[in-house]
């Protein structure tokens, strides 16, 4: 836990398993994805005041296959608190689709009513003034601007957080357990100007004693059954 905790932009199971020197690497997987899961504080607090959220994709290019339309890549939605010029806090989720009802969902869970919304026009979120939010709407064909100047602060979270999955993870994160690299993601960036890294250490710590256990076939069962529907097929 303070191996994890102590490096600045975390490590990967098989980093893992060379510093511990564990004989096996679903070792090193399994304590790793255990400490995720306590990466999130029950109960914690939704985000508030200004809150920029947009969406997007992580993954490969498709040929021929543009923005919302693309089929085999990943999507995640982020919203991001402005604090003056910078960033706040964060939230990230993987979503299956862009429709109003994931997005307006993950809106509900993780910022407080009352709060300035600000998206774009994509109709997915027509409904978050009628959830009790304020809502900003930046039109960006209306605009000659690029879409990352008029939701910067969304834009270079996405930025930052592929760049992490491709340097410390090489990209091989698979979309079954997206969430749990995008949980402790949020960990690190809402805490990353902290100076101490035993601050990191105890808000693990606490944090794991208050999450349920997450035994290694629990890990994994679901991944297990899309490959037995595949067999299946």
């Amino acid at each position: 836990m303070w191996y994890v905790a102590s490096q600045k932009t975390g490590t990967s199971a098989l980093g893992l398993q060379q510093v511990l020197g564990l004989g096996s690497y679903e070792t090193a997987w399994t304590w790793l994805h255990k400490l995720r899961r306590a990466m999130v504080r029950p109960g914690r607090d939704r985000l508030m005041g200004r809150v920029e959220v947009d969406e997007t994709f992580l993954g490969a290019e498709e040929a021929g296959v543009r923005g919302r339309g693309a089929l085999t890549k990943a999507m995640i939605v982020v919203a991001a608190e402005q604090a003056g010029r910078r960033i706040g806090r964060i939230r990230l989720r993987h979503i299956p689709d862009a429709s109003a009802d994931n997005l307006q969902g993950f809106i509900d869970d993780v910022v407080e009513p009352g709060s300035l919304v600000h998206t774009d026009g994509w109709v997915g979120y027509d409904r978050v003034k009628a959830h009790g939010y304020r809502h900003r709407i930046t039109f960006l064909r209306d605009h000659p601007e690029r879409a990352h100047e008029l939701l910067p602060r969304a834009h270079l979270v996405v930025s930052l957080l592929k760049r992490w999955l491709l340097g410390t993870h090489q990209g091989a994160v698979t979309p079954a357990h997206l969430d749990y690299y995008l949980d402790e993601f949020t960990f690190r960036f809402n805490r990353r100007r902290s100076r101490h890294r035993g601050k990191l250490f105890f808000r693990l710590a606490e944090q794991a004693v208050q999450v349920e256990p997450a035994p290694y076939h629990a890990l994994v069962k679901h991944v297990r059954r899309r490959r037995a529907r595949r067999h299946k097929i």
